[in-house]
C-alpha cells in the first residue's frame, strides 16, 4: 500500500522527447498517480466528429510501463473552438445579459442540451477506448464544476428553471406563496412570466434569486450524473470530480457529494493571509465531512505561487510540506498538485508546478522529492480516519440568501463569520467536522452555529433535538431568522431557536463604524441586539446591561447565544466555556500556532500530526509523550502500535 502522490499531467503542452524525462522524474519524486486528459478535448476531437487518440494511447502506455496510475478525466470543462463557432446558442450568458465568447475555459451554458450531447459523446468515446487500459485506476469527471460558469442566463436555462420550479412547488400558487409575490405586485399568472433573475431597476425578489441559485447548482450536478452514467456503461472503477471546499460556494456540495464515489477537492492558499493555513484546515475538514469521514483526495494544490491572485506570493521554504501534510493529517489519502510541469505558455504559465520553470535544481523540486519520500514512510497511515466530537454548520442556501442586497448590514459576510468561528476552534486545538443543519448530529457533543440566518424548519427541529438530547450549541447572532423560503419567522428573534436559547430580541442594531464595549472588558463588532432573557443565564453584557452572552439549559443540553460578534480573546474564552460544557478537549496540549490532529485505524493504531506554523521551536504534550516540533516543521508521532 502507498499514499497516492502526484498531480495534473499535461503532456500535450510539451514535445514528445520530454515525456521520457517526465517518467524518470516522476519515479525519482515518488509519483504514483497523475490526472490526465482534463483539457484535451480540442486534441481528442480537433473537428466535430473526427477523433484523434493515438498520441494519448502513447501517454497511457508510458504511464503503465512506469508503474504510474492514471486518473483519467473527461475533458468536458473546456469545449474546443469549433463548439462555440458551430453552436453559439450553447455559450453562456452572464448575469448582465451579455453573450460571452470562446477564448478561455468553461464558457458553455450548463443548461444547454447541445453542450450536454457533445460532452456525453466525447466522454463515451474516451470510455469505450480506455475503460480497460491497465493504467486507468480512477475517473475524473469534468473539472471544477461551476468555477466560472455556475450561473448562465440563457433562454435554455430559463426554460429549465421553469420546469425545476414546477417540480419544486407544483403550481403557481405554490410558487407565489414561496416567493411572497404579493409584495410589489409580483404575482405570476403564467409560467412563461417567470425568468432567470437578470438585472432589474431595483432590489430583485429574494425568493426568485435564491431559487435560481438552487436551480443552477442542481443543473451542474445533473451534468455530472449524466457523464458518470455514460462512463459506468464501460467501467466499474470509482468516479469523482474536484470540489473547491475552501473557496467557491456556488454549488451545494452536500447534494453533490452524494453523486461521487470518493470526495476530492482543490485548495489554494490566499497568499496575503498570514493565517491561510487555518482556511486550509477548514477546506480539509469540509472535504472529510462531505465524504462522511472517509479518506478523500486532495486533487489540486500548489507547490508554490498561483497565477490568479492580486499578489502571487511564492511559498516560503517548508511551507509546501506543511500544507501537504496538514491535508494528510485531516484525512486525505491522496496528495496531488496542479500541475506536474509549470506551463511555459497560456493563462496559467505563472502557476507553480512540481517541476518548476527553474528545473530540478530548485527549492520546489527538492521539497517535491522530500514530500514523496515522507509519504512513502507514512504508508501505514493510509485508510485511517479522523474523528471529531465537534461540528460547525455550513449550508449553501443560507450563504446564498445572505448574498442578497437587502439585509440588515452589508458588513455581515457569512463566509467571514464562519471563518472567525472556525479559527476559534482551530486556536483551541479542537478538530471539527463541517455539518449541514439538517444532517445527522448524533455523534457530536458540541455544535457551532455561525450566522445560519436561513434555517429550515427541519434544520431548526434537528438542532432542538440535539440540545434536548444533551448536546451543547454555540449560536451567533443572525441565526434562525428565516425559513427555507427566506420567509421571516415571526414573534421575535432568533425566531426558530428562541425556546432553545431562552432569549428574545425585538430589533437588530448593526453597529455603524464602531464597536460595543462588554462588561467583561472585551468588545463586540458588526452587530448588537436589544435582547432579553426568557430563562437563560446572562454571562456577559454591554456596558448598559443589555445581554451579550447568554447560556440556557434546554432539556438535557446547553445552549450558548451571543448578541454581538466578540473580539478574538473574548471569543476564545466563550468557546472554551462551551467546549467545557460539552466535554470536548483537544488532541494534545500545544502552543498557539501549532496544529495537532489525530488519525487512527479501527485496530487502535493512531498518529498525532504536529504541525508547527511558527518561527519558534515548540513542544507538544500528548497523553504518552512530550513531542519536540522544530520551527516550521511537521512531526508525526505514533501513539499506539
Amino acid at each position: 500500500m502507498a499514499i497516492v502522490y502526484g498531480g495534473d499531467y499535461n503532456p500535450e503542452q510539451w514535445p514528445r522527447e520530454t515525456w521520457a524525462e517526465d517518467m524518470r522524474l516522476m519515479r525519482e519524486a515518488g509519483v504514483n498517480r497523475v490526472s490526465v486528459g482534463i483539457f484535451s478535448w480540442a486534441l481528442f476531437e480537433p473537428e466535430e466528429g473526427r477523433y484523434e487518440f493515438a498520441w494519448f494511447d502513447e501517454v497511457l502506455d508510458l504511464l503503465h510501463q512506469n508503474g504510474i496510475e492514471a486518473c483519467l478525466a473527461t475533458p468536458t470543462a473546456s469545449p474546443p473552438p469549433w463548439f462555440a463557432a458551430h453552436y453559439p446558442e450553447a455559450v453562456m450568458v452572464d448575469a448582465e445579459g451579455r453573450q460571452l465568447t470562446h477564448g478561455s475555459r468553461q464558457g458553455f451554458d450548463p443548461s444547454s442540451d447541445v453542450y450536454l450531447a457533445k460532452a456525453l459523446a466525447i466522454a463515451e468515446k474516451i470510455a469505450e477506448r480506455y475503460a480497460d487500459h491497465p493504467a486507468v485506476g480512477l475517473w475524473h469527471i469534468h473539472n471544477e464544476y461551476g468555477c466560472h460558469n455556475a450561473r448562465s442566463y440563457t433562454k435554455a436555462a430559463t426554460a429549465k428553471f421553469r420546469v425545476w420550479l414546477r417540480e419544486r412547488y407544483g403550481d403557481l400558487d405554490g410558487l407565489n406563496a414561496a416567493w411572497g409575490t404579493a409584495f410589489w405586485s409580483q404575482a405570476y399568472s403564467s409560467w412563461d412570466q417567470v425568468y432567470a433573475p437578470l438585472p432589474t431597476p431595483t432590489i430583485p425578489n429574494p425568493g426568485q434569486v435564491l431559487d435560481w441559485k438552487r436551480f443552477s447548482s442542481w443543473q451542474l450536478v445533473q451534468n455530472y450524473k449524466a457523464e458518470a452514467a455514460v462512463i459506468r456503461k464501460y467501467s466499474d472503477k470509482p468516479m469523482t470530480t474536484n470540489f473547491m471546499t475552501g473557496s467557491h460556494a456556488d454549488i451545494d456540495l452536500w447534494e453533490f457529494s452524494g453523486a461521487v464515489d470518493i470526495v476530492s477537492t482543490d485548495h489554494y492558499l490566499a497568499g496575503e493571509d498570514a493565517d491561510a493555513h487555518v482556511n486550509l484546515g477548514f477546506a480539509a475538514d469540509y472535504a472529510r465531512s462531505l465524504g462522511a469521514g472517509r479518506p478523500w483526495i486532495l486533487m489540486e494544490h500548489s507547490t508554490s505561487a498561483v497565477n490568479w491572485q492580486g499578489r502571487n506570493r511564492a511559498k516560503a521554504p517548508r511551507e509546501m510540506l506543511r500544507n501537504s501534510l496538514a491535508h494528510f493529517a485531516r484525512g486525505a489519502d491522496a496528495i496531488m498538485f496542479f500541475q506536474w510541469r509549470a506551463s511555459k505558455q497560456g493563462a496559467e504559465k505563472w502557476h507553480s508546478g512540481m517541476v518548476p520553470h527553474a528545473g530540478t535544481d530548485s527549492k520546489i523540486w527538492r521539497e517535491v522529492c522530500e514530500l514523496g519520500a515522507r509519504l512513502g514512510e507514512l504508508a501505514e497511515v493510509e485508510g485511517s480516519t479522523v474523528s471529531a466530537a465537534t461540528a460547525i454548520l455550513w449550508d449553501f442556501p443560507n450563504r446564498w440568501a445572505q448574498e442578497h442586497e437587502a439585509r440588515p448590514t452589508n458588513e455581515l459576510d457569512p463566509q467571514g463569520i464562519f471563518n472567525v468561528y472556525y479559527a476559534a476552534l482551530w486556536r483551541a486545538g479542537i478538530t471539527a467536522d463541517v455539518a449541514e443543519p439538517e444532517g445527522d448530529l448524533s455523534k457530536y457533543k458540541f455544535v457551532v452555529v455561525p450566522a445560519i440566518y436561513l434555517l429550515s424548519r427541519k434544520g431548526a427541529e434537528n438542532l432542538r433535538r440535539f440540545v434536548d438530547g444533551g448536546g451543547t450549541v454555540l449560536v451567533t447572532p443572525y441565526s434562525g431568522i428565516a425559513d427555507e423560503t427566506d420567509t421571516v419567522y415571526l414573534g421575535g428573534y432568533p425566531g426558530a431557536l428562541r425556546d432553545v436559547l431562552g432569549v428574545r430580541s425585538e430589533e437588530f442594531y448593526p453597529l455603524i463604524g464602531g464597536r460595543v464595549e462588554l462588561a467583561s472588558g472585551g468588545h463586540g463588532t458588526i452587530w448588537s441586539e436589544d435582547a432579553a432573557s426568557t430563562g437563560a443565564e446572562v454571562r456577559d453584557t454591554y456596558a448598559d446591561g443589555t445581554p451579550a452572552w447568554l447560556v440556557n439549559r434546554f432539556g438535557e443540553g446547553t445552549a450558548h447565544y451571543l448578541t454581538t460578534f466578540p473580539d478574538d480573546t473574548t471569543l476564545d474564552r466563550i468557546v472554551a466555556a462551551a467546549a467545557q460544557d460539552a466535554g470536548v478537549t483537544p488532541a494534545a496540549e500545544a502552543p498557539v500556532g501549532v496544529e495537532v490532529v489525530r488519525r487512527a485505524h479501527e485496530d487502535g493504531r493512531s498518529w498525532l500530526f504536529c504541525i508547527n506554523h511558527t518561527d519558534a521551536d515548540a513542544q507538544v504534550k500528548s497523553a504518552d509523550a512530550l513531542i519536540d516540533v522544530p520551527a516550521g516543521e511537521v512531526v508525526v508521532h505514533r501513539e499506539h502500535a
